[in-house]
């Protein structure tokens, strides 16, 4: 759970710093190729976002985040770089609950 949420989490990041490039390319430098880099770019990210959305859901019901957090953490794969800084808080966060729930009985 914590696991697909991170990959989702970097794999949404990277496509969007890379979007955010191709865009600035695109508009800021006039660069031939950027259009077609933000366009395959572009609809890459948007598929995996969603993949991100399901990931980030699921992990925010089993963690029993509240709703603004909920939210915080779905807005994160918009904004470029903050995914980065958003996974690794709830890395750190839920990490001792993942270790916890591993452990075997007993132990």
């Amino acid at each position: 759970m914590l696991t697909r949420y991170r990959v989702m989490a970097y794999v949404t990041a990277v496509l969007l710093v890379l979007l955010t490039l191709g865009v600035i390319g695109k508009y800021l430098l006039d660069l031939d190729a950027a259009a077609s880099f933000t366009t395959v770019v572009g609809i890459a990210h948007g598929w995996l976002y969603i993949v991100y959305l399901v990931c980030a859901f699921d992990l925010g019901q089993k963690a029993r985040w509240p709703v603004g957090k909920q939210l915080w953490v779905l807005v994160a794969g918009t904004i470029p770089t903050a995914a980065f800084f958003v996974e690794r808080k709830v890395s750190r966060e839920l990490a001792p609950q993942v270790e916890s729930a591993a452990a075997p009985v007993g132990a």
